[in-house]
């Protein structure tokens, strides 16, 4: 009897730490830690150059773990159904492993591979659990497909016992006879769409995810609770990234956070559970979308909104230029960084829906271009969480700029590291500096608001039928 040989087909899944697709298809002899290069992603508009940097350094970190075990990765650009079909033949592998996905274009992947590779008498193994700590399914209401509302969703979700976390492999033996393209660079996986990456990202791949959140679980989990809306202390995990590649495993995440296995061990309100609880938001995100796949680019719940179109208005929105330091200060570190603080999220998001009025989709996509944590399930539902058309049990529910810029960054220190025209101006002056006087006002070179906050919530209540 021959050697046996799998193909380990990774997707958002690019770690060899907690990866039951790599771990279980290096139970055979042979292995081929493989990934595709697939065109439809970048003709589909989703190839963003920060996104593009991080990926390529993900590869380059995923070839050197599995170079250290004595394998390899195995690079292949095309229709990825194709792809992996050309490896099981040129291999006689009898198993692929994939993780299991939400969004309809992996759904569909995983039901053309399942469909092709059963011709070729090989198995496809999709594995749950991998880029969720909870498989989007497992946990339903007993009237519906999906929990439209997290609370109860949460509560459920904290009754799950987790699988257990698994070691990356030892060794990885890759048959020799395989062929590869080199890795990518940046360049090369953005092609003809271009661009220029952010100048702050972060750096990719697996080693520096778990360095991150190693030390930030050692040094800054404990003040999670309390300080992860301090916008200019920054407590946040900013980890991600690293989630939304697969640097990290959710389900590893939630067992270190809690200190084993057990439910509730690290206490309820602590630091390490309200950590949790975001992991948890990010499920119930994947099981939302899992459901109601259309709901990445339609209203999950139809409000009726006669959106403005202005594009004037979201140009300066998008540069930072609206007149609200704190609106300003978080669409600037997204720009700069690729990233931006989860409060800073919420409140752009909050101006441009409800104060200028402006379709959700306009953000989610300026989003998608930028974020290197552009995940299309997060992302698109969070944005609607703010627009009022997603799960939100408040759909009218804005966001002061203002008030939420005294709150989260009472110091103005957010506002001063982003706006540098405002660097002069005291805590009492810095959220609203149109209130400065005609001469004070003169020495400062940023604009007026665009629009009165009065004059928001005007817009809102005539378009959503209200006024």
């Amino acid at each position: 009897m021959g050697e046996s040989v799998s193909v380990a087909l990774f997707t958002a899944d690019l770690r060899l730490h907690d990866n039951p697709v790599l771990a279980e298809a290096a139970e055979a002899d042979r292995v081929v830690p493989l990934f595709v290069l697939d065109p439809g992603i970048a003709r589909a508009g989703f190839v963003a150059p920060n996104r593009a940097v991080f990926l390529a350094e993900c590869l380059a970190d995923l070839d050197e773990g599995l170079r250290s075990r004595g394998g390899r990765l195995v690079l292949r650009r095309g229709d990825p159904v194709e792809q992996v079909c050309a490896v099981v033949r040129e291999t006689g592998a009898h198993m692929v492993h994939i993780a299991g996905g939400v969004s309809r274009y992996a759904s569909g992947r995983e039901e053309r591979l399942r469909k092709e590779l059963a011709g070729l008498r090989c198995e496809l193994v999709a594995h749950e659990a991998v880029i969720t700590a909870v498989p989007p399914g497992a946990i339903t209401p007993t009237d519906r497909d999906h929990f439209a509302v997290f609370t109860p969703y949460w509560r459920r979700w904290q009754a799950e016992r987790l699988r257990a976390p698994k070691a990356a492999p030892r060794r990885v033996v890759v048959p020799e006879a395989v062929d590869s393209l080199p890795l990518p660079t940046a360049s090369e996986l953005t092609g003809r769409q271009g661009g220029t990456p952010s100048p702050g990202l972060p750096r990719g791949g697996e080693t520096a995810g778990r360095r991150l959140a190693n030390s930030w679980r050692r040094d800054r989990i404990a003040e999670y609770g309390e300080r992860h809306d301090d916008m200019a202390g920054d407590t946040t995990s900013r980890l991600s990234p690293y989630l939304h590649f697969g640097c990290l495993s959710p389900a590893e995440l939630v067992h270190r956070a809690r200190g084993s296995g057990d439910r509730g061990s690290a206490g309820e309100g602590s630091g390490a559970e309200d950590f949790v609880r975001q992991l948890a938001w990010r499920d119930f995100h994947y099981q939302v979308l899992a459901a109601r796949p259309d709901a990445a680019w339609a209203d999950y719940r139809q409000r009726n909104d006669r959106w403005r179109t202005a594009p004037e208005e979201v140009a300066a929105w998008k540069e930072g230029r609206t007149g609200y330091p704190v609106v300003d200060a978080a669409m600037r570190q997204l720009l700069h960084e690729g990233w931006m603080h989860n409060r800073g999220r919420l409140l752009v998001a909050s101006f441009l829906t409800k104060t200028l009025y402006v379709d959700w989709r306009i953000g989610a996509r300026h989003f998608l271009d930028l974020l290197v944590d552009g995940d299309l399930v997060n992302n698109q539902l969070n944005w609607q969480w703010v627009a009022g058309t997603g799960t939100d049990t408040r759909p009218n529910r804005v966001l002061n700029p203002v008030r939420q810029g005294v709150r989260f960054d009472p110091e103005g220190e957010y506002v001063r590291r982003w706006v540098p025209e405002l660097t002069g101006l005291t805590r009492r002056q810095i959220h609203e500096p149109w209130k400065l006087s005609g001469p004070e006002r003169a020495g400062y070179d940023y604009p007026e608001p665009m629009v009165s906050l009065a004059e928001g919530q005007e817009r809102f209540a005539r378009g959503r039928g209200r006024g």
